[in-house]
């Protein structure tokens, strides 16, 4: 199939991959178990000739497609990957397919990245004549903070691994129909630290006869800012954000502790590790100033997200073939979002593309972004995804990154 009939196969396939969005955007799961959602795929896609993997400690799931094409030669392997788990908030788009479960909702669009990778599946099965070699495709739990694809990993679900992995991401204000990508980190690595301020409490009329540890605890959030600022290039971005603070019970009494929360973010290892360093030497150098005492936990999240520059390169070519040379946007720097597609990306070349799909013609920069409850998806370009996805596949099979 030649490259401008993708586009073309994927439309006709738009109301089965709009359905099954729909059906998983009403019954939306979290965490690393979404039996509805998996088995609303399984149903969707039993009529391929798929061969399934899955078990473990998720409900993720790798349906590996083999093409029947004589092969010249040494054939290749490529995944493709959607996550399907929502996220712990309430919907309010008054959708008539809005979300049945209170507290939950489909915010970041897993709901469909996992039908734009059933619709690939769909369009690649009615090729697999014509290819040689082997379509994982990789349905995956657990995305929002959860790890899921290290946990598919570790199971041993995606075994043999593959020669080269893509994902697609949608965003709702972005244009239309435009597929972004950079090679490189395109997002960052996400941590959160957790510290805790211990003095000794009293009267607040009486502060001598005390250790407050509020003004300590005070004293280090501007001090992270600081230390940003100061001890790390502006050029190779990092992110220190303080989200939380308590301490106290009444107006008129200093507590024996406050605690501070936050994230990290980081877009190359070594400042990860440099940014560990210096946050524990700050927090207790201002503790000790102060007479108090201080315990910092810093709880690792996904890693960065690095783009291979070939793969890259391929799904611009993809989509200037698939969508038009218009359609390919190249971001100018990487998001501070973090994805754990980061996962496949430390082991095998490869890379995460960006879709639009704000409503076509509409101001995009108003439309609402991604975690919002009032997230809005122009399910029209739902079948550009698909296109994209099937692409990259069909282009890596036959000829690598070359």
């Amino acid at each position: 199939m030649p490259d401008t009939q993708i586009l073309e196969a994927a439309r006709e396939l738009s109301d089965r991959i709009i359905s099954l969005r729909r059906a998983i955007h009403a019954e939306p799961e979290l965490g690393l178990q979404t039996p509805k959602t998996s088995a609303k795929v399984r149903e969707a896609l039993a009529h391929l000739p798929l061969i399934w993997k899955e078990g473990g400690a998720t409900t993720g799931m790798v349906a590996t497609l083999r093409g029947t094409a004589a092969s010249t030669g040494n054939t290749r392997r490529v995944l493709l990957r959607g996550d399907m788990d929502a996220l712990p908030m309430p919907e309010d788009t008054g959708l008539d397919f809005a979300s049945t479960i209170p507290g939950r909702m489909h915010a970041c669009g897993h709901d469909t990245h996992t039908a734009m990778l059933a619709g690939a599946a769909e369009l690649l099965s009615a090729k697999r004549g014509e290819f040689a070699g082997e379509v994982q495709f990789m349905f995956q739990p657990g995305e929002e903070g959860f790890h899921g694809a290290r946990f598919m990993l570790d199971d041993g679900l995606i075994d043999p691994m593959p020669d080269a992995a893509f994902a697609l991401h949608i965003m709702p204000n972005a244009p239309h129909g435009v597929v972004a990508g950079k090679p490189g980190p395109l997002m960052a690595a996400a941590d959160q630290f957790d510290i805790t301020v211990t003095g000794k409490g009293g009267h607040a009329s009486m502060p001598h006869d005390t250790h407050d540890p509020v003004p300590a605890a005070a004293e280090i959030v501007g001090a992270l800012q600081t230390l940003v600022t100061r001890r790390f290039n502006a050029a190779d971005a990092v992110v220190v954000t303080v989200t939380q603070m308590h301490a106290g019970t009444a107006h008129n009494v200093i507590p024996d502790d406050a605690q501070l929360n936050g994230t990290m973010r980081t877009l190359s290892r070594e400042h990860r590790a440099k940014l560990h360093d210096l946050i524990r030497q700050t927090v207790n150098g201002i503790a000790a100033a102060h007479g108090v005492t201080a315990e910092i936990a810093i709880t690792e999240g996904f890693p960065v997200t690095v783009c291979d520059a070939a793969a890259v390169e391929l799904g611009r070519a993809v989509t200037r073939d698939v969508l038009g040379a218009d359609r390919w946007q190249d971001l100018p720097a990487p998001i501070m979002g973090a994805e754990d597609f980061a996962y496949l990306l430390e082991k095998v070349p490869g890379a995460m593309f960006f879709l639009g799909v704000a409503p076509e013609g509409d101001d995009w920069s108003a439309c609402c972004g991604i975690h919002s409850p009032r997230m809005h998806v122009d399910e029209s370009a739902l079948p550009s995804g698909t296109a994209i996805l099937a692409g990259c596949a069909l282009r890596f099979l036959e000829r690598g990154f070359a």
